[in-house]
């Protein structure tokens, strides 16, 4: 496991994205309820941490930092130079490959990311199946049947073409697109 990355890194990053996404919310499962977005940065960032310790040859400092950053460039005004200047030019590829390319029409937006995604390493793929993952917990409560339909087949896409990345994050994904059947 590659694990250079310091305890102060990691307060610095978690610095960094919680005023990038500072007053951005979601909807719960309840009508009303809100949650503040960082607390997905942090349920993918804790994804890929118990994943580091259930994988061999992982690359924390690349997989922790996509974690952290993954949303940045879609939801943020954080700019891909100063991803690139302050992370390094594989972190940048990483979280562009994450990012949907929005110049695409919808439905081709997730192949496309999912292929971007395979063009990279492992850690990156780990980082979309964590972000899958968590966000299979819940849907939020304003979502209809069909909607929670699609969701759950792009988790099978998503599954299908990233479990030979990361066999601890394929069988979690796999158990939670189980259990979001029932939701």
């Amino acid at each position: 496991m590659n694990n250079t990355f310091t305890i102060d890194d990691l307060q610095n990053i978690w610095q960094k994205v919680s005023i990038l996404h500072s007053r951005q919310t979601y909807g719960g499962q309840n009508k009303n309820q809100k949650i503040e977005y960082i607390n997905h940065i942090g349920s993918v960032v804790f994804e890929i941490i118990n994943a580091s310790k259930n994988s061999s040859d992982f690359n924390f400092d690349l997989a922790i930092k996509c974690a952290f950053l993954h949303d940045t460039i879609e939801d943020t005004s954080f700019s891909i130079e100063n991803l690139e200047k302050e992370y390094g030019q594989e972190v940048k590829e990483g979280v562009i490959a994450l990012t949907k390319n929005t110049e695409l029409e919808k439905k081709y937006q997730m192949i496309d990311s999912l292929n971007r995604i395979k063009a990279q390493p492992k850690e990156v793929w780990a980082v979309k199946m964590a972000d899958r993952i968590c966000n299979l917990y819940a849907p939020p409560y304003y979502w209809n049947e069909s909607k929670k339909e699609k969701y759950l087949e792009e988790a099978k896409i998503i599954y299908e073409y990233l479990k030979e990345g990361n066999d601890y994050l394929a069988k979690r994904l796999s158990e939670k697109i189980e259990i979001y059947k029932n939701k």
